[in-house]
């Protein structure tokens, strides 16, 4: 049996216009955040719901935001705003000029965020359709264009797309270390930024450690060694509450690309 704690529930998840009758497991065992699940009353009945399964969820208008950002109170996307805003600041650099290519866009809540930081101009990549779906029936405002591709399976009409967008900043906000979007995927998406680029994204800690297998951590070290990003800003901070209301704790980086990721970074 479960109950209906809310851990993180606050006035915006109570006045939005349909709110979902959501339950978090009452015990449950300590579970990485790729296995965590609620469940949702739909058309009368208790549907369980992982996570990770953002096609089921992204087809619910309003679900994703009720339950990450009013039940869960994820804060990724004030904060990797936040700093970015802080460190265009400080180089003098007008935020009107990004170009951003928002990598994971998901339903558009990093893009509306780039939006506020002041981005001129926004193009979202999610490897689901149902992403681009809601994004485009949730914030039709926020993109410029919008794609479904696979950044790790990209055809050369595919390639030629993305140049066409002449991308000066990525953006890549709690969709890295967990398959979602492998070390290859970032790689090729931080290759279609332009020299000079501002390059903002959040990870969970671990995946930064010694002990990570994903391969984020190596690709990130040697980066920075080698020159290929000038990290200006890292900052660890709560991303939101677990399905047991603990924090999550991830580490947002801002920089800037020096020059393109080699295949061999990866090895």
């Amino acid at each position: 049996m479960e109950n209906e704690r809310l851990p993180g529930e606050n006035a915006s998840s109570r006045s939005r216009k349909r709110h979902f009758d959501v339950r978090l497991p009452e015990q449950v065992e300590r579970i990485d955040q790729d296995t965590e699940y609620c469940s949702v009353l739909l058309d009368g009945e208790w549907q369980k719901i992982r996570f990770h399964d953002y096609d089921r969820i992204f087809a619910i208008p309003g679900l994703y935001e009720q339950l990450f950002h009013d039940i869960l109170d994820c804060r990724s996307p004030d904060v990797v705003g936040k700093l970015l805003k802080e460190e265009l600041q400080r180089d003098n650099v007008s935020s009107s000029s990004l170009r951003v290519l928002d990598l994971g866009a998901g339903n558009g809540l990093v893009g509306a965020q780039m939006r506020t930081v002041g981005a001129g101009y926004l193009v979202g990549v999610d490897i689901i359709p149902e992403a681009r779906d809601a994004a485009l029936r949730d914030r039709p405002e926020v993109y410029d264009d919008y794609h479904v591709l696979d950044m790790t399976d990209l055809t050369e009409q595919d390639r030629a797309t993305l140049a066409q967008h002449r991308f000066t900043a990525l953006s890549c906000v709690a969709a890295l270390g967990y398959g979602d979007i492998p070390p290859e995927a970032f790689r090729t998406a931080y290759n279609f930024v332009a020299d000079g680029g501002w390059i903002s994204f959040t990870i969970k800690d671990r995946f930064l450690s010694e002990g990570d297998t994903s391969g984020f951590a190596r690709l990130i070290e040697r980066a920075k060694e080698t020159g290929l990003l000038d990290v200006r800003m890292s900052e660890r901070y709560r991303h939101r509450l677990n399905v047991r209301g603990e924090p999550l704790h991830y580490v947002a980086v801002v920089g800037r690309k020096q020059a393109d990721m080699p295949a061999d970074l990866l090895s």
